[in-house]
């Protein structure tokens, strides 16, 4: 296992990181636990989760994965051998059985880190995330920015630092980051909490695939020069790049043939990339999930690469990914395919 510094802070945390969404839907507990043994195994120190998951959220399984960390964490011990990450979810009307009206305001942070740290069985959590922001913007697969001169929305940017300057002084949590963000918000929480001597923005979580690169375009700069490290999520676009949709081998219960209302990766282009990338990975003997996984372990801007797993056969060759190698050649095959078919799934 390789390791990559958090932001600025002293945080070293594995260039693997356990996605743990599917605790308590498609992984039982047991399951969930024997992923956290193995990826410790192996030298992963760094697990995601949030308040709302597990995934796809139903009022009867929200917080089900963080209460089976908690359960890991309390029979296995060695708390601080572990680097945690959770999130407050944002305002959306088909999660109000989390809070109800969701807002991302003072009284509602302090609720939610409560929640996460009785479920966690934990004092503290190391990372301590915003979902996604409360404001009208381009994330989840929006590309634009549409303007609306009507927009309600009232700057919060001030109250969030100041309640997890809060949080850092209460020691419930050691560092803020955020997800689903655009540069523009991740800027405007560099510049508050530089003026305002409050917690700075560590990490941004946000998708990065072979078929979602644009995170290149404008973000990538500010992880290089403000060093805000990328914590990346669905590195295989909910397991299309593995090629098992492709090939029509995926299982009855795989996540996308029980749930199909995640349709963010099933656009014609997206089918067409997909299709070239699991040919690439098969003419150079690679995996097309190593060949996927690869790619983003080593883009200099991602600090660590979210995986998740339903099995452990899949966790086991997700994070042999890290072995792999790309060839001159294969990068340049990649860049061709995406220069043909630039981000068809944003």
């Amino acid at each position: 296992m390789t390791y990559a510094t958090l932001g600025t802070t002293d945080l070293q945390v594995s260039k693997i990181c356990l996605g743990t969404m599917t605790f308590g839907q498609q992984n039982t507990e047991a399951d969930g636990h024997a992923q956290m043994d193995y990826a410790r195994s192996q030298g992963i120190n760094f697990f995601d989760t949030a308040e709302m998951y597990s995934i796809p959220p139903r009022p009867e399984t929200q917080g089900s994965t963080e209460r089976i960390i908690g359960t890991w964490l309390k029979s296995r011990g060695g708390r601080d051998k572990i680097v945690l990450a959770t999130k407050i979810v944002g305002p959306n009307p088909n999660f109000t059985h989390i809070r109800n009206p969701l807002h991302i305001n003072r009284e509602q942070i302090l609720q939610a880190i409560e929640g996460s740290l009785q479920r966690l069985q934990t004092d503290y959590v190391d990372l301590y995330q915003i979902h996604w922001p409360e404001r009208n913007t381009n994330f989840f697969g929006k590309l634009n920015y549409e303007y609306d001169l009507n927009d309600p929305w009232e700057d919060n940017f001030p109250e969030i630092l100041e309640t997890m300057g809060e949080l850092v002084q209460a020691g419930k949590i050691r560092h803020f980051g955020v997800s689903n963000e655009t540069a523009w918000g991740v800027m405007r929480f560099l510049q508050i909490s530089e003026k305002h001597g409050l917690p700075r923005c560590q990490s941004i979580q946000n998708p990065y695939s072979l078929i979602n690169r644009m995170f290149e375009i404008n973000l990538s700069e500010i992880t290089h020069r403000e060093r805000v490290g990328l914590l990346a999520y669905s590195p295989l676009g909910f397991g299309k790049l593995t090629g098992k949709y492709h090939h029509g081998t995926a299982a009855p219960d795989s996540r996308l043939n029980q749930f199909k209302q995640y349709t963010r990766y099933n656009s014609p282009e997206a089918t067409e990339a997909i299709a070239r990338y699991v040919e690439l990975a098969k003419a150079h003997d690679i995996s097309p999930a190593q060949l996927a996984l690869a790619f983003v372990n080593t883009r200099p801007f991602v600090t660590s690469n979210i995986i998740g797993a339903t099995t452990l056969a899949q966790l086991q060759e997700n994070i042999d990914s890290l072995k792999i190698t790309l060839s001159a050649e294969v990068l340049k095959e990649i860049e061709a395919i995406h220069k043909k078919i630039p981000n068809p799934a944003p």
